[in-house]
């Protein structure tokens, strides 16, 4: 093992990040029944998923204790699957007139 390998964590931040994602899971359901939240429920709800999204890759598919170029190739992919949608969801609303 060299000195710059990063050890893995144990259970206890597991626990704790488990307890995270399931706090960010209570408060995306609060959000969605919350009347004054409608106008920004969809930024909200897109913010509260992305926080989850990067807890269960940094801990749970371990990107936080690998090689930094594991991380770039996973960054890269989904950057292009976020150009893909974004893209689609251009061409879907000019296809239907929506501004």
């Amino acid at each position: 093992m060299s000195v710059s390998a990063r050890t893995h964590p144990g259970t206890v931040t597991y626990v704790i990040v488990a307890a995270l994602l399931a706090v960010l899971t209570a408060m995306e359901i609060t959000a969605f029944y919350v009347h004054a939240l409608r106008p920004v429920l969809v930024p909200v709800l897109l913010l509260l998923s992305a926080a989850k999204f990067t807890l269960v890759v940094l801990f749970y598919m371990h990107l936080a204790f690998d090689r930094w170029a594991y991380g770039a190739v996973f960054a890269f992919q989904l950057l292009i699957a976020v150009a893909v949608v974004l893209s689609l969801g251009a061409l879907f609303a000019s296809f239907l007139g929506v501004r």
